[in-house]
């Protein structure tokens, strides 16, 4: 490693898959400004994706407060880490400045220039392999001067929207209605059930789902599969909170099938 810079990279992810019973509009903020460090490594991350033909990372002001937070920590304690005692880890930190996401990243560094920076993150594998993730879509950069080098901070994020529980069972109701599943109005219904553990609330449905995720954007493949082909005259939708997640942003979505 150079004796110019040392690095350090984490990432960390949880996976929502979809539960059966019987499973962007995140934190915006200006770009940085023109001309500072932070601007700087932004435009050379996107380069950089643009080269190997990946979309641009979209900025952060959320993820921006953590990554600046941070990074005066390394500057306070003269040291590179992604967590010093007494400091929450990434994924809870980032959720306390407003980031909501459901894969998040992190770049640390030391160095003393901004452009060598991102050179050696470049040429460091797991470095890179943050920079370029085609799953991650936002970043938040912080550079902090730190007597003669330089410490800077990446957090990168899966952005998930947060979505109110209208959205979400609109999102999900729109998709049924798309595989030709009519809406019925039993939202109460869904939403009582979405809150249970087993079992329905209202009028006996043929069949309960209930699951868990992360992209409300699809419909899992597997329930999917059950609602095709025309067996049930009818769905209802209901949207609850979901239980803990360590910081990661889930949905929890109840269908009831008639």
């Amino acid at each position: 490693m150079s004796t110019l810079l040392r690095c350090l990279a984490i990432v960390a992810a949880v996976v929502l898959a979809a539960l059966l019973l019987t499973s962007v509009s995140h934190a915006a903020a200006a770009w940085p400004q023109d001309g500072s460090p932070e601007s700087a490594l932004l435009d050379a991350a996107n380069r950089s994706r643009a080269a190997v033909g990946l979309p641009g990372l979209q900025w952060d002001a959320a993820l921006a407060t953590a990554a600046r937070q941070h990074a005066l920590r390394m500057v306070e304690q003269n040291t590179l880490s992604h967590q010093f005692p007494g400091e929450l880890p990434l994924q809870e930190r980032t959720r306390q400045t407003g980031a909501h996401f459901s894969l998040i990243a992190e770049n640390v560094a030391e160095g003393p220039s901004v452009l060598g920076l991102h050179t050696q993150w470049m040429n460091s594998p797991p470095h890179r392999a943050n920079l370029l993730d085609r799953e991650l879509n936002a970043v938040g950069i912080a550079v902090v001067q730190g007597g003669n080098e330089l410490f800077a901070v990446e957090d990168f994020s899966a952005a998930v929207p947060m979505l109110g529980l209208d959205a979400q069972e609109l999102q999900v109701s729109s998709q049924l209605a798309a595989r030709g599943v009519r809406l019925v109005n039993a939202t109460d219904d869904a939403r009582k059930t979405c809150e249970m553990e087993r079992g329905w609330a209202g009028q006996r449905p043929v069949n309960v789902i209930r699951y868990e995720t992360s992209d409300l954007s699809r419909m899992p493949a597997d329930i999917e599969q059950r609602v095709q082909g025309g067996k049930y005259r009818g769905a209802a939708v209901g949207a609850c909170e979901a239980g803990g997640s360590a910081g990661f942003t889930r949905y929890r979505i109840a269908i009831l099938l008639y």
